[in-house]
């Protein structure tokens, strides 16, 4: 994919992520209608709204790639184009009337070299709430509404805050707790936002300075990882079982080491 088609991608992914990010704002004190619901996480009608717009706009776009998301896959799933999608991240924000929800697009490209066989190249981020767009093209600087962006220069874990988050799952719930007890004491302060996308661009931003989540989906992550490594960052995603799962440590680079420690003392 030469630069020209990458430029071409993200515009695209831009204005998909935009027109869904008004959809948003346009429901964002309307009723919600639940379209599934778990202990701990929901589903919206809108998700559904959003996943369908923002899907037509990308295969408009590049009609021959494929559209990966909570739906399965849309378009050509031989495809070497995957874009990869999360129409609502932080739909439990949203529905609750908590402005801290956004809308996740990448675009990965095959790649044999790469973890499962795609290698992200593009990635957008839209907060419609903040009006913030994060953008990034590997390989160049990311940006935050057009201007460049770097993750902080933080050193030790004393001085740092980190965002986490728990999954969706028991066991990812039995294993994020004990590591929260042992950093609330190491760190400055805990943020437990929920938007993993969000999460990932504000250490992007230097706003936090990691994220540390041990189960989550590929579309949560796809697009902030990409960002955060465009912004001079360290973003290690770890292949879990089951199918797109992933455990996640974002960070500024100097506190990545120290995160991983306290990850793995936590019991699995």
């Amino acid at each position: 994919m030469n630069q020209k088609e990458q430029h071409r991608a993200l515009q695209t992914a831009v204005t998909a992520a935009l027109e869904a990010g008004r959809l948003m704002r346009r429901n964002a004190h309307a009723a919600k209608k639940v379209h599934a619901a778990t202990r701990h996480d929901i589903k919206l009608e809108l998700d559904v709204r959003c996943q369908a717009l923002i899907q037509r706009r990308l295969l408009e776009g590049f009609p021959t790639s494929a559209v990966l998301g909570e739906e399965g896959v849309a378009g050509d799933a031989r495809s070497p184009l995957r874009w990869v999608v999360d129409p609502i991240d932080g739909t439990v924000n949203f529905t609750y009337g908590i402005p801290h929800a956004c809308v996740s697009v990448a675009l990965d490209l095959r790649d044999s070299n790469s973890a499962g066989g795609y290698r992200t190249v593009v990635g957008v981020v839209y907060d419609p709430f903040s009006v913030e767009l994060w953008t990034a093209i590997r390989g160049k600087p990311a940006r935050l509404n057009g201007r460049s962006i770097r993750v902080s220069g933080r050193r030790k874990l004393a001085d740092t805050i980190v965002s986490v988050g728990f999954g969706k799952d028991a066991d990812a719930l039995s294993r994020m707790l004990p590591m929260l007890q042992r950093l609330v004491h190491r760190v400055r302060k805990i943020r437990i936002m929920g938007s993993a996308a969000l999460a990932l661009t504000y250490v992007a931003s230097g706003r936090f300075d990691a994220y540390v989540e041990p189960r989550l989906s590929l579309w949560d992550i796809a697009a902030g990882g990409l960002i955060v490594e465009c912004a001079g960052g360290v973003y290690r995603p770890r292949p879990l079982a089951g199918e797109h799962a992933f455990e996640v440590i974002a960070s500024n680079g100097p506190l990545h080491r120290p995160l991983e420690r306290q990850l793995k003392q936590t019991p699995c």
